[in-house]
């Protein structure tokens, strides 16, 4: 079994065709730069990579391709929770059988007054399900979007009843105080803030690392700022990816990221995102990488 993953992981993007559907062709490519420019690991169809909007069979047929293009799998985690308890199985199982590290969970959604105990029957019997499996699970807390949360009293819960099987989560409230709080509750579980501001004091504060949209862009920095903790180095590096983070973060994280990445890659069709979200326009591109090189962005490659 590989070791789990930690370090700086990337919520990848998703590039979408003029149809609508996924540009695995692109993905592939994307994915590689990644791990090859600072990331340890990559997040595949999140938030980011705007997987809700997908069908089960386009996010099979997404991993399918990225297992199928000889990507190390060991690094690479992917979104398989749904609203749809069987859909969730069916996504997980094929995660599974596909060899990727890592599944990441999303609470059930949609209906409001979901309780613990509700959560707690969900994953039941989705733990049931998988059977015997060897994909680790990941938590994927993000209220702001699903409406429900993970209490920390239920993931407390669920790894202490499935050890070696729910190993992490993955906090996307943008609430430190909640990560620091599993962290103390949870001895040795795997906990990923999502701002690359928390990279520099991880390992003080008990965190695997950080799960990041905007690590899309700020992977080398992000690796300094991880692997030299403590140092001038780090420092001004997590200063920078911090700046670029919030820059991006403005307005419309997933467009914004995507207008960055036709710039990185001198390539249009990267800013397509999926209905009913809307691309950034040209002017607003432009306005988004002068900001961006203002802050010291830049698309040169930098040494790690």
């Amino acid at each position: 079994m590989p070791k789990h993953i930690t370090g700086v992981v990337a919520a990848s993007a998703t590039p979408v065709s003029e149809n609508f559907t996924p540009d695995t062709t692109r993905l592939v490519k994307h994915l590689r730069y990644l791990l090859d420019n600072g990331c340890d690991g990559i997040n595949l169809l999140g938030t980011t990579g705007e997987a809700a909007s997908f069908s089960t069979l386009q996010r099979i047929e997404i991993m399918k391709a990225v297992r199928d293009a000889g990507l190390p799998m060991d690094r690479i985690m992917v979104g398989t929770g749904v609203s749809s308890l069987f859909e969730t199985i069916e996504l997980t199982k094929a995660a599974n059988e596909l060899g990727f590290n890592g599944a990441l969970i999303v609470p059930p959604f949609y209906y409001t007054g979901i309780d613990s105990h509700g959560l707690l029957i969900y994953m039941d019997e989705l733990m049931k399900s998988l059977g015997d499996f060897a994909i680790p699970i990941y938590l994927y807390h993000i209220p702001q979007n699903t409406g429900v949360a993970w209490p920390i009293e239920v993931v407390s819960k669920l790894a202490s009843k499935y050890k070696s099987k729910v190993v992490g989560i993955k906090d996307s409230a943008g609430d430190m105080a909640y990560s620091k709080a599993v962290v103390k509750e949870i001895p040795g579980f795997q906990v990923f803030p999502s701002s690359e501001a928390s990279l520099y004091e991880s390992k003080s504060n008990g965190f695997a690392g950080c799960i990041s949209a905007t690590t899309n862009l700020t992977a080398a920095d992000s690796q300094i700022a991880w692997s030299k903790q403590g140092t001038p180095r780090g420092a001004v590096a997590v200063q920078r990816a911090t700046e670029h983070r919030n820059i991006l973060a403005k307005e419309a994280l997933v467009a914004s990221v995507k207008a960055a990445l036709s710039v990185l890659y001198q390539d249009p069709s990267w800013s397509r995102t999926m209905p009913p979200m809307t691309s950034r326009n040209e002017e607003q591109t432009i306005r988004l990488k002068d900001a961006l090189v203002n802050a010291g962005w830049s698309t040169e490659p930098i040494t790690i």
